[in-house]
């Protein structure tokens, strides 16, 4: 429902979080007022609401995104909801810490959301109490290696210093399996560095890393950095005939490229893509739910000023989330929106 100023009338019911800890690290929450499962869905808050997100890497998308969105959800129901960013390692560690009540609302590459509600992987058989908001931008698998590192494939980085991106993060979950696949082991073959994009990024820059995956949307200011400062001393490598090994361990892998505009390089880089998803707890309250998805499409264009990987927020494809089950309260906001 919308009042004549476009924004959501704010109606009747009730998330209580109450914030402990500081936001960088998550700190431990409690909430109320979960969802029953049935009843009415009137996509309306009525009391102020508190809820953190967990993002990823500070110079990362997830990031950048996660801050813009906090703004929004502000903006968008009257400052009722009151949201918070936090800077953390990505997917695993977002979902263990949203099931842990850390978090409220957690972005994760849709590989790792797919281990999560089956139990497999790092999620050691226990599937995950999961639900989609929505499926949102596309994930692109960077390869990135220094020009004198002597690295053509995924083959070549044994014995070579490579960063898998920061413990439980989505990006070490594909490094790993993308090193497996090309018969590298990442704990024997390679010296692995489990660092942070920041940490990464420096890295190559002193020739204290050969190589590096991540994961990310584009452009990834963190990589377009990369770039500029040292231009053709890196290089992407191809990675895209490991896609049907990757395919047997998560359907969620697909090819796509990098456009050549994105970090100026030569050519399109062909790539390994994964989706994204928003994710928040199966009980979270359904009315809260609705709103955190509505905001998502509403403000869109908002969030596509913050990083350009939000054009890829769309209704065409927000309802694909199979097997990550969507929040009932996400299914009424697409419903109101006209998704298909």
């Amino acid at each position: 429902m919308r009042s004549t100023t476009g924004r959501l009338v704010i109606g009747t019911t009730v998330l209580a979080v109450t914030i402990a800890g500081g936001a960088g690290c998550g700190g431990r929450r409690s909430a109320g007022g979960g969802d029953t499962g049935s009843g009415a869905i009137t996509c309306t808050v009525d009391k102020d609401t508190r809820l953190s997100i967990a993002t990823g890497n500070a110079t990362g998308v997830y990031y950048a995104l996660g801050n813009a969105y906090a703004l929004q959800l502000k903006a968008n129901t009257g400052n009722k909801v009151q949201a918070t960013a936090a800077e953390t390692g990505a997917s695993v560690q977002n979902i263990q810490q949203l099931v842990a009540g850390e978090y409220q609302i957690a972005f994760s590459l849709f590989d790792t959301a797919t281990d999560a509600v089956q139990g497999k992987a790092s999620f050691e058989g226990k599937k995950q109490p999961v639900r989609a908001l929505a499926r949102i931008y596309d994930n692109y698998t960077h390869v990135v290696v220094r020009a004198d590192a002597g690295i053509n494939s995924v083959a070549d980085m044994k014995g070579k210093r490579i960063s898998t991106g920061s413990p439980k993060s989505g990006t070490e979950v594909i490094a790993q399996r993308l090193l497996k696949a090309a018969g590298v082991d990442p704990d024997k073959d390679i010296t692995p560095q489990r660092l942070d994009l920041t940490k990464t990024i420096d890295g190559m820059k002193d020739g204290t890393i050969d190589g590096l995956v991540w994961s990310g949307g584009l452009p990834t200011p963190a990589v377009t950095d990369l770039f500029t400062t040292m231009g053709s001393k890196v290089k992407f490598i191809e990675v895209t005939p490991l896609l049907p090994k990757l395919r047997e361990s998560n359907e969620a892998y697909q090819d796509g490229s990098i456009p050549a505009a994105t970090y100026r390089t030569a050519t399109d880089i062909p790539t390994i893509v994964v989706p994204n998803v928003l994710l928040v707890k199966e009980d979270l309250d359904a009315n809260v739910a609705c709103v955190l998805a509505k905001t998502l499409f509403d403000k869109r264009d908002d969030l596509v000023k913050a990083n350009a990987a939000a054009k890829g927020i769309s209704l065409e494809t927000a309802r694909k989330t199979d097997p990550v089950p969507l929040h009932r309260g996400a299914k009424e906001a697409l419903d109101r929106l006209g998704a298909k």
